[in-house]
């Protein structure tokens, strides 16, 4: 991936408003902070890409001192991540309900408790969570979401 130019994370824009392109922002940014760090981009290469999206010198120099002196913990986060995410080859999941707890004596509130069965660089992990039905209902959201974003990266 560039960290500059016409495949880069920032070239695509958000032509939405208000709050979605206030999130666009934030993914591109973090999105441009993490690819600087993994492709050790240096100094030049940091300020010709932010000269392009118009910033100042004074911004540039404090973006650049800000990557500096937080560059190798990101570099240590990035190590521990892996090169691949864990791939999910299966998933369970059961409905349960809350009937009472300790301050109320009703409570009929449902819940998901979601297992998925992931693999690791050939080891296997289960990552175990519950979740509301609303939680549940984001979380597939976004999951449509990034199977759209793929499918569009694949037709590139």
């Amino acid at each position: 991936m560039e960290l500059c130019g016409p495949r880069s994370p920032r070239s695509g824009r958000a032509e939405a408003g208000g709050a979605d392109r206030a999130e666009a922002g934030s993914h591109c940014s973090t999105t441009f902070i993490l690819e600087a760090v993994k492709l050790n981009a240096d100094k030049s290469t940091i300020t010709s890409c932010l000269e392009e999206l118009t910033f100042s010198a004074e911004r540039i120099d404090i973006f650049y001192e800000a990557h500096q002196k937080h560059k190798k913990e990101l570099e240590r986060l990035l190590a521990s991540i892996g090169r691949c995410p864990p791939h999910i080859n299966d998933v369970s999941w059961r409905l349960q309900y809350h009937v009472k707890n300790n301050q109320v004596d009703k409570v009929n509130e449902p819940f998901y408790c979601i297992a998925l069965n992931t693999e690791n660089e050939g080891s296997p992990e289960d990552i175990n969570f519950t979740c509301t039905v609303e939680q549940l209902q984001d979380l597939v959201g976004k999951l449509k979401d990034a199977a759209k974003c793929v499918e569009k990266a694949s037709q590139m």
